[in-house]
């Protein structure tokens, strides 16, 4: 069937009545420009060549074209087709459904974690339930979050690759562009106004496979809802993947009932600290917004990423785009934003750590070398890094994670685990990227005043808040 209602139905690589170019490109192009193909365009390609391609080329292209344009989504991240290149992602790696017996041992798990936990912390549990997901579920069950968190960033690199082309075509002078590049006479203007929607498409569908990807490949190795550092769970549940758990057990020489039980801690412990402390999600998803706010594209690198490029390979050149795309050079108010998102993911896992050891050494014996080997997955690039490197550019730094651990540490051996606790009160108080560097300087300011003093200063901010809204 062809793709446009007034284009009668032609073998791919025919040319069309009108235009002269291949029916099922034109009317393509029709659907994507909202209208009849501008004349300009239209010689443009042919002097390209594009109507003189092998049919079976043709076809393959219209094919890949239509299936990257088949949703009708013009926003700026493609959610559907970053859902559906993640589910590919873990099912070409391997999944399965979650047995009745590891739904079990999860809910076991879980529930003693919760028991645990209660003796070394004040927070407390939220009492939602306990789920063991498979891969392809954690997809379907965090994207919401994802897009939430990600969609920002898509509109800064959409805003950019648009300001930055029209730039260029402002730019353009006699001789500017190579010669046979567009026909004489062709106004690049008008061209590019012509192709903004379909740019617009290829930049959401881009980003939505970039995520896909990303998303994908953390499924197949995250081994619980939270463990990024995010709270990609809706329903502050504990969730773990049973999967997952068992492939990180795999040569640690540790029974696996232990390692369940250690890193469900872990999730029961994330998952109190995003549910008592309501602010801290809203901070990640901020930081990562105030990024995006500031994204520029470095023109120059792409038509040099692109210039090494074989322009017939489209793999290449759709990896080349999203290199200089997708990884800018930071901004000083991009790495401001960044070194925010870092410290609060610091202080997130620093805290999970000193909670879980409190919870873990007096019943696991094996509870220091799992200890020992979570650092070192995260150390060598775990889910965290790997997932915001991709889409934020963002890198863990693993120094600042035991800083952070030794500030809450420190904190609790001063003011016991109540203090501790108690500084994830507000965000104007909670410890900073300075207090990480002096941790010790830190507690001591920290026990400057009791607690009746400091339950006064949230007061007094809290009531400022609600002035000014």
């Amino acid at each position: 069937m062809p793709d446009h209602p007034n284009t009668p139905a032609q073998p791919a690589g025919d040319p069309g009545d009108e235009s002269g170019l291949p029916s099922d490109i034109e009317a393509m192009l029709a659907r994507l420009t909202g209208g009849p193909v501008d004349p300009e365009m239209v010689k443009a390609l042919k002097d390209m060549g594009i109507d003189r391609i092998d049919p079976a080329m043709m076809q393959m292209m219209v094919s890949q074209m239509q299936a990257m344009f088949a949703s009708t989504d013009t926003e700026a991240f493609n959610v559907a087709l970053a859902t559906d290149t993640a589910r590919k992602t873990v099912s070409a790696a391997g999944d399965t459904t979650v047995s009745e017996a590891a739904a079990r041992q999860t809910a076991q798990a879980a529930q003693v974690a919760e028991l645990w936990l209660d003796e070394v912390t004040a927070f407390e549990a939220p009492g939602i339930t306990t789920h063991a997901w498979s891969r392809a579920e954690w997809v379907e069950a965090s994207m919401p979050v994802w897009r939430t968190l990600v969609e920002p960033v898509a509109e800064g690199v959409g805003r950019a690759v648009g300001d930055a082309m029209r730039a260029q075509v402002e730019q353009l002078g006699e001789g500017a562009l190579p010669e046979g590049m567009l026909p004489p006479g062709t106004d690049a203007s008008a061209l590019i106004g012509q192709m903004e929607p379909m740019l617009a498409k290829m930049s959401g569908s881009m980003f939505g496979l970039q995520v896909g990807q990303a998303v994908g490949a953390l499924a197949a190795e995250t081994v619980s809802g939270t463990e990024v550092g995010l709270p990609l769970v809706a329903d502050r549940s504990v969730v773990l993947l049973p999967a997952n758990i068992e492939a990180f057990a795999d040569g640690l020489g540790i029974d696996l009932e232990q390692v369940r039980l250690y890193l469900a801690v872990r999730e029961a412990a994330r998952v109190r600290l995003f549910s008592e402390v309501p602010w801290i999600g809203p901070q990640l998803v901020a930081a990562v917004r105030d990024y995006a706010r500031d994204i520029t594209i470095d023109t120059d690198r792409i038509e040099s990423a692109l210039q090494s490029v074989d322009p017939t390979n489209a793999e290449a050149l759709q990896s080349a785009l999203q290199d200089q795309l997708f990884r800018p050079e930071p901004s000083a108010s991009q790495r401001a934003a960044l070194g925010r998102l870092e410290t609060y993911l610091a202080l997130v896992e620093g805290w999970v750590d000193v909670v879980t050891d409190r919870a873990t050494r007096d019943h696991l014996p094996q509870a220091g070398a799992l200890g020992e080997a979570v650092r070192r997955r995260r150390a060598t690039g775990g889910p965290a890094e790997k997932a915001f490197a991709g889409l934020v550019g963002l890198e863990l730094r693993p120094r600042r994670l035991r800083d952070a651990a030794n500030l809450w540490g420190a904190l609790e051996s001063a003011h016991g685990a109540q203090g501790r606790d108690a500084a994830w009160g507000h965000p104007d108080v909670a410890p900073t990227s300075a207090d990480l560097d002096d941790p010790l300087g830190y507690v001591e300011r920290a026990g400057t005043s009791d607690t009746s003093d400091l339950d006064v200063a949230l007061d007094e901010i809290l009531r400022e808040g609600e002035d000014g809204a």
